[in-house]
This record gives C-alpha cells, sequence and structure tokens, in this order.
C-alpha cells in the first residue's frame, strides 16, 4: 500500500437565518450557509478530499441533496462515514489541510477552535491539521460577501 491523496471543495451561498458551522464549529455571524444538509462547507470540502484519497464515490453520491435523511444534518457524520470506508480500505488520515475562502465574517479569532474540531473529528493530533483563512479581495460572490468556499486536501497512509 502506498500514501494516498485527495483533494476536496465546496462553496454555499450565504443566507439570514442559518447558522454559520465551519468545521463542525458554530461561528458568531448574521448569516450561515444555506444547503440540504447543516451546509459545513469546510467539512463537505474535507469529506471529498478523504473519500476521492480512498476511491470512494463522492459526498454528494453517498449523501444526495434529494435524500431527506440528510435534510439539516450534521456533515461530522459525513466525514465519519468517509473515514469509516477509508479505514475499511486499509487507510488512515495522515494529514490535512484546509483553505477557507470568506470576506465575512472574519475567521482568524475561530482557526485554532476549528483545526482541534477537525483533528478531533479525524482522531489524529491538531499539527496534523492545516486551517488558513482567506479572503477574495472584494471579488466574486465570494468577495461580495454572498457566499464561503473551501478547499481541503488529504494524504491517507497505510493502517499500521
Amino acid at each position: 500500500m502506498h500514501v494516498r491523496m485527495g483533494i476536496g471543495y465546496d462553496l454555499h451561498r450565504l443566507a439570514v437565518e442559518r447558522t454559520l458551522m465551519l468545521g463542525g464549529v458554530k461561528i458568531p455571524s448574521e448569516r450561515g450557509l444555506v444547503g440540504h444538509s447543516d451546509a459545513d462547507a469546510v467539512l463537505h470540502a474535507l469529506c471529498d478530499a478523504i473519500l476521492g484519497a480512498a476511491g470512494q464515490p463522492d459526498i454528494g453520491e453517498l449523501f444526495r441533496d434529494d435524500d431527506p435523511r440528510w435534510e439539516g444534518a450534521d456533515s461530522r457524520t459525513f466525514v465519519q462515514e468517509a473515514l469509516r470506508r477509508t479505514r475499511a480500505a486499509g487507510y488512515k488520515v495522515g494529514n490535512a489541510d484546509i483553505v477557507i475562502h470568506a470576506e465575512q465574517p472574519r475567521l482568524g479569532p475561530h482557526k485554532q477552535h476549528i483545526r482541534e474540531a477537525i483533528a478531533g473529528l479525524l482522531d489524529v493530533s491538531p499539527e496534523q491539521v492545516g486551517i488558513k483563512a482567506t479572503g477574495n479581495e472584494g471579488l466574486g460572490e465570494i468577495g461580495r460577501g454572498e457566499a464561503i468556499a473551501c478547499w481541503a486536501s488529504v494524504v491517507l497512509v497505510p493502517l499500521q
């Protein structure tokens, strides 16, 4: 078995009367992400990165947005299933690196909490999780504060 790498991407629009969840952490904000589940773009991108590295179907195939079971679902459930599939394939997460694109709210004060939450979910140390937050300098839907996007990469290593 060899080391495997996967990438994931997700983008959700922002709306009032939604809770903003990023990396399994509730972020104080007047608006949250819109989606069938809790719309946690960080965990959705992370899930796709894990699934891709493990050679599994993507999040949209496994957790269809027209399936009522997933309406309002906690996205940690999706990551847990991706990890179950990864272990069954003989791998575990070696590290994860995540970039969150958002103009508002400012995420600097929340990065460590997100990092620790994701490390706990992945059963790795916080040093094995990178979290970066960046804006879009006023450009596009992210720059106008209409959406938040996330890129995630994951390295899987063989189980010992």
